[in-house]
């Protein structure tokens, strides 16, 4: 157990985190790498989804990582801006569809165009690590090259999905569906 503050504590174990405040308290399920990903079609079988931590399980999910991820680029800003709002035009076509699942996806498929254009800003080779083990020194121009500007690109449509007020009653929602079945392979309908 690890304490935050007087008000929220983290209990971990290997498939859960709950986490409690004064008010609440709520069990959110780690993403589950031991699913038969390459058998699973999630839009079949949304109840086996778990939206996990940041982009865990992005290039996993199918059908939506397909759908997806032929978008996703960040070479150039011209590139990441086509890109960037081509998946955020995704994002509002799973939300009109009322497809939690979709929805999450595209804005992991956001988060992980800011974060990976952040790594070649900072490092070039997209290496952080050298041979030893330590992080290299960032590059001198990491906040004003090209990679740095897709990756705020990125950063504010990542942003405005996420706080997305449809989006956000949705997770909650989805996080609240988690906490209720606590496991793999239980649907809505045995609640």
């Amino acid at each position: 157990m690890t304490r935050i503050d007087n008000d929220q504590t983290i209990l971990t174990s290997t498939r859960t985190v709950t986490v409690a405040t004064k008010n609440f308290a709520l069990t959110m399920l780690e993403f589950d790498y031991s699913l038969d990903y390459d058998n699973i079609n999630f839009r079949k079988n949304p109840e086996l989804y778990r939206i996990g931590r940041g982009e865990q399980g992005v290039l996993l999910v199918e059908p939506y990582k397909s759908e997806i991820c032929q978008y996703w680029r960040f070479r150039t800003p011209e590139i990441a801006e086509v890109s960037s709002a081509k998946i955020t035009s995704m994002f509002y076509e799973y939300l009109i569809c009322d497809d939690f699942v979709g929805a999450d996806m595209a804005r992991k498929f956001l988060m992980m165009g800011w974060t990976r254009a952040r790594r070649y800003a900072n490092h070039r080779s997209g290496k952080k690590y050298d041979n030893k083990g330590n992080v290299k020194p960032q590059e001198p121009d990491h906040w004003t090259c090209e990679k740095a500007e897709s990756a705020r690109i990125f950063k504010k449509a990542y942003d405005d999905a996420r706080h997305n007020p449809t989006y956000r009653v949705m997770y909650a929602n989805w996080r609240a569906y988690e906490s209720a079945v606590g496991g793999i392979g239980i649907s809505q309908d045995d609640l």
